[in-house]
């Protein structure tokens, strides 16, 4: 994910935070410093970093129980709505499904059952003090991981109850149908949550709503364009009349590639025509705009983790290579030499052309 910097390795995934989630955490010390002063702001950030530590807790929970069925997690990201474990794909089986977004809510009911034994408050008024440092740490805590469960065994996308209800909908209808129907109930859930929000005023519940219904749509149209996906090929949807760079150009000749062109990815071949990386517009523009060298090799901004398919590959295949993040997917011979490319784009303007 963009603008998200690496902590570490646990488990076999990377855990990731987003810059954003630094600006929460000046946020919430600003605000308690304000009421409360230096004490109550320290307490607020130590309340803040446990309670992430248990959405952690929670993330790591699906990624080893996606383990199990096989599917790696490449990163986990922290997010100042929570977190988000990037499972290189679903599980296919229902019943799988289920326990895979299960075992999230059910760590934090384990969480909070042990911090009931630790001798956690267990007073009803707890979630009115929820942004108090006066109140009890352990208590805040402990019902904070009732209410994350609670809250993402909602039956709609993106929360684990959305998953749990489009699985169990996909034991009587197909997946795209049961994706549409649980991104539906998210969307409208998320409605609810906005209307809360800006009655109360309260800007989180609003940021909570606006990445919900994002993310029910997003979920509905991956799933869609997946199905559709199965039914073409690779030489389907590349890209045939490209503009590439050799290894000899620079940073000036590629400069004049985006002037003169709409591509936003360009190949850089080899003398054979095999596939060395690709030059993308927008580092190519960063790199300009910080006053990099225009007489620098385009080597030096080259990507070369790009995922190569042949003409025979399924389009759903293409999707896994660009789902992790490359910026497009190379076609190539078996004898190595590239003769087109795939990008997210294209395979959408494939889908519409198609009517699909």
């Amino acid at each position: 994910m963009a603008w998200s910097y690496p902590l570490g390795r646990l488990f076999g995934s990377e855990l990731r935070v987003h810059v954003t989630f630094f600006l929460l955490l000046a946020w919430v010390g600003f605000a308690a410093y304000a009421d409360g002063g230096w004490t109550a702001a320290v307490e607020n950030l130590f309340f803040v970093l446990a309670l992430f530590a248990c959405v952690v807790a929670h993330e790591y929970s699906h990624a080893l129980m996606a383990r199990r069925y096989g599917i790696r997690t490449p990163d986990i990201t922290l997010l100042p709505i929570g977190g988000l474990a990037r499972l290189e794909r679903m599980p296919q089986k229902p019943m799988q499904e289920v326990w895979v977004a299960l075992a999230g809510p059910a760590v934090n009911i384990v969480i909070w059952l042990i911090l009931l034994l630790l001798g956690a408050g267990t007073q009803l008024d707890a979630f009115a003090q929820l942004d108090s440092a006066r109140a009890d740490l352990l208590g805040r805590l402990a019902y904070v991981n009732l209410l994350l469960a609670a809250f993402n065994m909602i039956p709609a996308f993106p929360m684990d109850g959305g998953r749990v209800f489009r699985a169990l909908l996909c034991l009587k209808m197909d997946r795209v149908k049961a994706t549409r129907l649980a991104a539906i109930s998210g969307q409208i859930v998320a409605v609810g949550l906005g209307f809360l929000g800006l009655t109360s005023g309260n800007p989180i519940l609003v940021l909570i709503a606006v990445f919900v219904f994002i993310a029910a749509n997003a979920e509905s149209q991956d799933v869609a364009l997946r199905a559709a996906s199965r039914k073409f090929q690779a030489r389907d949807a590349m890209i045939t009349e490209y503009r590439a760079l050799s290894p000899n150009d620079t940073l000036n000749t590629a400069a004049q590639a985006v002037i003169h062109t709409t591509q936003h990815e360009f190949p850089v071949l080899d003398q054979n025509g095999g596939l060395m990386g690709f030059v993308t517009r927008n580092r190519l523009l960063a790199a300009l705009a910080s006053e990099h060298p225009r007489s620098d090799s385009a080597l030096s901004l080259m990507e070369t983790d790009v995922p190569t398919v042949t003409l025979t590959s399924s389009l759903n295949k293409v999707l896994e290579g660009l789902h992790k993040g490359a910026p497009a997917v190379a076609v190539c011979t078996k004898a190595g030499q590239m003769v087109g490319y795939i990008t997210r784009e294209h395979i959408g303007e494939l889908m519409v052309i198609q009517g699909r």
